[in-house]
C-alpha cells in the first residue's frame, strides 16, 4: 500500500477492544478491516457490532492482504507470540502494554521487525493526549524552572471488583507494576527522559482474591505477583522520582507531581487524555490551572500517529523503543525489589517529539 487510509486488524476482542474500536472506526486515516480472536464467535460478534467486514482466528486475519497494521490487544502472556506472528506475516504491529513479559523477548520482537523493515508501536498512548502534551509544553516553557524531583502514585483496591475476568491482571506480566506502571513510567520518559537506575521494594497483601462482578462473581483465584511496589528512579535528566504502584489500598489515588526550582506542576492522570493541569509557585497560596489543549479522543491515538507515520516516513511517537525502555525499567524495579540492590537500566529512549498544536485525529490527512 502506498497511500490512503491504513488497513488495520485488531487481534483480541476482549474488554479493551471496545474503546479502540470506538475511536479507530471514527478516524478517517485508518480502516478497521478485521477482528481476530481465539474465540471466533466472539470475534464475529464484535465485528458485526462495529461494522467491521471480516473476522476469524489469527491466521485468517493475518492472511488478509489489505491489513497493514495489526493492533495486538491480547493478554500480556500472548503479546509476544501474536506480535511475532504479525511481523512474520509482513505486518506492522502496535500492541497493548506491556510490550512483552520480559526484556529479552521484547528485544527479539524489535530485532525481527527491524530486519523485516517493519514498525513496532505500543501503548500507552496517553502521553499523546491533551493533558500530557500540555504538561510537556509547560515544562519546556520553564513554568517550574529546572525539574528536580517527581512523586508518582497509583493506588487502589485492585481491578477484581469491576473486571469480569481479572485473573490475568494478577499473573506474571501484570500486577500494578506491569499493568498500571507503564502509564506512569511512559509519562516520566515522555516528559523528563529515560530512567538510568532504580531501587525498589515489593509486597503482596493477599495470596487470593475474589471476583466482584459479572457472571463469575464470587470466584476465588490465586495472586502470582507483588501487589504493592515502591520504587526510586533516577532519570537521565537529573531529576529523581519516587513511585508507588499498588492494588492494596482502599484509598484510591492517582498523581504525578513534578517539583522544580521555581514551582511544582501537578500533571493529569496519565491513564487519561485530558486535564486538569495545575501549577503552584513559591508565592502562590493555592494551585493555578493552566490551559490544556490537544487531542482527547482516547485509546487509539498511538495507532493513528503510527498509521500517519507509515505514510509520511516520519518516526511514530508511541514506539517500540519507548515501550522496550519502559519494560526494562519495570524489570529492573522487579529485580531490585527481589535483590534489595540498585539496578541500572541499560536501555534508553528519546523524549517523543511534541505533537503539532493543530494535530487533529479526525482531519483525514491520508485520504
Amino acid at each position: 500500500m502506498t497511500g490512503g487510509p491504513v488497513g488495520v486488524a485488531i487481534i483480541g476482542a476482549g474488554v479493551i477492544s471496545s474503546e479502540y474500536l470506538r475511536n479507530l472506526t471514527a478516524f478517517p486515516d485508518v480502516r478497521v478491516l478485521a477482528i481476530g480472536d481465539l474465540d471466533v464467535e466472539r470475534a464475529a460478534a464484535v465485528a458485526a457490532r462495529n461494522g467491521v467486514p471480516a473476522s476469524g482466528d489469527l491466521e485468517t486475519v493475518l492472511a488478509i492482504p489489505e491489513v497493514e497494521l495489526v493492533v495486538n490487544l491480547t493478554t500480556p502472556a500472548a503479546h509476544i507470540s501474536v506480535a511475532l506472528a504479525a511481523v512474520r506475516a509482513g505486518k506492522h504491529v502496535y500492541g497493548e502494554k506491556p510490550l512483552t513479559l520480559d526484556p529479552a523477548s521484547g528485544e527479539k520482537l524489535l530485532a525481527e521487525a527491524q530486519a523485516a523493515g517493519l514498525r513496532v508501536g505500543n501503548a500507552p498512548d496517553t502521553f499523546l493526549g491533551a493533558g500530557l502534551q500540555s504538561s510537556l509544553r509547560a515544562l519546556r516553557s520553564g513554568v517550574i524552572g529546572q525539574p528536580v524531583a517527581v512523586t508518582t502514585v497509583i493506588q487502589n483496591p485492585g481491578p477484581e471488583s469491576w473486571h469480569p475476568n481479572p485473573e490475568f491482571l494478577f499473573q506474571i506480566g501484570a500486577g500494578p507494576l506491569y499493568d498500571i506502571g507503564p502509564y506512569y513510567l511512559t509519562a516520566l520518559t515522555a516528559l523528563l527522559g529515560p530512567a538510568t537506575r532504580v531501587a525498589a521494594t515489593a509486597r503482596q497483601a493477599r495470596a487470593q482474591r475474589v471476583i466482584g462482578s459479572g457472571p463469575r462473581a464470587g470466584t476465588v483465584f490465586a495472586v502470582e505477583v507483588p501487589t504493592h511496589v515502591t520504587a526510586l528512579i533516577d532519570l537521565a535528566s537529573g531529576a529523581a522520582a519516587a513511585s508507588t504502584f499498588s492494588f492494596d489500598s482502599p484509598l484510591q489515588r492517582r498523581m504525578i507531581e513534578i517539583t522544580g526550582t521555581e514551582g511544582t506542576l501537578s500533571v493529569p492522570d496519565p491513564n487519561t487524555f485530558e486535564g486538569p493541569l495545575l501549577v503552584r509557585g513559591p508565592k502562590d497560596e493555592d494551585w493555578r490551572e493552566l490551559p490544556v489543549s490537544g487531542p482527547v479522543a482516547g485509546r487509539g491515538l498511538g495507532v493513528l500517529d503510527m498509521a500517519r507515520a507509515l505514510r509520511s516516513g516520519a518516526p511514530h511517537r508511541a514506539s517500540g523503543q519507548l515501550a522496550q525502555h519502559v519494560l526494562e525499567t519495570m524489570a529492573a524495579i522487579a529485580d531490585s525489589a527481589e535483590s534489595g540492590e540498585f539496578r541500572d537500566v541499560e536501555s534508553s529512549a528519546p523524549i517523543p517529539e511534541e505533537l503539532p498544536q493543530d494535530w487533529d485525529p479526525y482531519a483525514g490527512t491520508l485520504s
